[in-house]
């Protein structure tokens, strides 16, 4: 883990450390402001910039990368969860991988889910060495829904965070609401960032230098804002490093478990080098980073009576039927770092061997992801073939006018009969928004949709699509 740059770094200092750096914008806003609104502008406006995309999606399929309306800039998406959490070993992959080709793009733009809290995205160049070495973070770009704002500010702590963190900060959609009402919104977001510069636009529309290279991230009113900024969140709670015994039949030892308040927990193992005098505390920390890319890929899921190995590999231990005992397989013994999702005091976690329980030779307990709304989840529907456009049209005006309050956010791309190209849809709450977009050409005509939202029943949801297919 690195040391930041000083808080009180000045202007001409951060300029002169920021040089050869790679500038990033990320594009936050709760479901439905306009971020993808925003992002097509960026790609499409002529400004001289190659710019390297990263979208992560909230939801079970992604298509954001099929909204980008005509972008020939390197798309990369993640839709494995909020960026904020589990997928920011992913987010370092991706930013890794792009670096490799430093020579064909001038700046990255990270478009996160409407969910996430940017200041876990923005801690991500600050603490990790070679995110810090090679990148800086260059503005966090907010976009609010002017007719939703206030609901939102009232009942989600993400939009709170998403604007507090800003830099940049669009009052958009103005077009819904009365002048007086844009008033009350602005005089409420200044009170929450005094700091941010505030635009107002219809369609996200926007002079592009008020949003890219602006120099407007600053890292002293980021510890205003969070004084445990600095400390980065893991989508683990504990990690401790314990020596496994080398025996004549297999070498290791037990994990046995009590059920708890999950029916599940994610494990990870990672071997150490055992050498005489290693300092396990250190172990420790060096093996940190390297459990959160191994948590951000895929699970293998163990049921009670099964075993583990170390390496990079993401456990996932099935808790709802004791006895829960779990084998860890180490023929030959030696040192290991094992995090584990969840506290091992909420499951009574022992580690233990044929001579008896293992202590942990150092230990530690992280700060956890934040927490979202469970309420909020997300219907993913994916079909081949093509759709009869009027009984689409017909389903979705009464799925609004019945469930339009529930529908956060919906978006997809269909194949509509008759029609060569593929069509865009958006919807934010009771608006619905679609047009048509490049030709399928030899690529499969399907459908991909998603939905985001309370109360979200999936057959209903899943059928009413389903129906509408020719």
């Amino acid at each position: 883990m690195s040391t930041a740059d000083s808080p009180d770094q000045t202007a001409s200092e951060n300029d002169s450390v920021a040089a050869g750096r790679v500038p990033v914008t990320v594009l936050t806003g709760f479901l439905g402001s306009g971020k993808t609104t925003l992002l097509n502008r960026i790609l499409s406006e002529q400004h001289g910039r190659r710019i390297a995309v990263i979208e992560n999606e909230f939801g079970e399929v992604g298509v954001d990368h099929e909204l980008v309306i005509g972008a020939e800039e390197e798309i990369f998406e993640m839709n494995n969860g909020c960026i904020c959490c589990t997928v920011r070993g992913d987010l370092i992959r991706i930013l890794g991988t792009l670096m490799k080709r430093r020579d064909r793009f001038d700046a990255i733009l990270i478009e996160t889910t409407g969910l996430a809290d940017p200041g876990p995205v923005a801690q991500t160049f600050f603490v990790d060495d070679q995110m810090q070495e090679l990148l800086r973070l260059d503005a966090i770009v907010t976009l609010v829904d002017a007719r939703h704002v206030i609901e939102q500010l009232d009942h989600s702590e993400e939009t709170t965070q998403q604007i507090a963190f800003a830099d940049v900060i669009l009052i958009n959609k103005i077009d819904l609401v009365e002048p007086e009402w844009l008033d009350a919104i602005e005089a409420r977001i200044k009170r929450m960032n005094a700091a941010a510069t505030i635009h107002r636009t219809r369609d996200a529309a926007i002079d592009l230098a008020n949003v890219l290279d602006v120099g407007g991230f600053n890292l002293s009113r980021a510890l205003e804002v969070d004084p445990a900024f600095m400390e980065p969140e893991y989508p683990f709670e504990w990690g401790g490093v314990f020596d496994l015994p080398q025996e004549e039949v297999g070498g290791g030892g037990v994990i046995d478990l009590v059920p708890g308040p999950d029916p599940a927990m994610a494990v990870v193992i990672v071997p150490l080098d055992a050498a005489a005098g290693a300092d396990p505390v250190d172990q420790l920390a060096a093996a940190t980073e390297q459990a959160v890319l191994v948590f951000s890929g895929a699970e293998r899921s163990v049921r009670p009576g099964g075993s583990l190995e170390p390496g990079e590999t993401l456990w996932q231990l099935e808790l709802e039927r004791p006895p829960l005992r779990f084998a860890v397989n180490s023929p030959a013994g030696g040192r290991v770092a094992v995090f584990t999702e969840h506290h091992p005091d909420e499951f009574t976690m022992r580690f233990s061997a044929a001579e008896g329980l293992l202590e942990p030779l150092a230990e530690h307990a992280y700060k956890p992801d934040h927490e979202h709304d469970e309420q909020v989840t997300s219907v993913g529907i994916e079909a081949a073939g093509e759709v009869d456009g009027e009984k689409l049209n017909d389903w979705l005006r009464d799925l609004l006018a019945t469930r339009g309050v529930d529908l956060y956010r919906m978006k997809g791309v269909l194949a509509i009969r008759g029609e060569p190209r593929r069509y865009v849809f958006q919807g934010v709450h009771m608006l619905l928004d679609h047009r048509p977009d490049r030709p399928w050409g030899d690529d499969p005509r399907q459908n991909r949709m998603i939905f985001i939202g309370r109360n979200l029943d999936r057959s209903a949801l899943t059928g009413g699509f389903r129906a509408c297919l020719v």
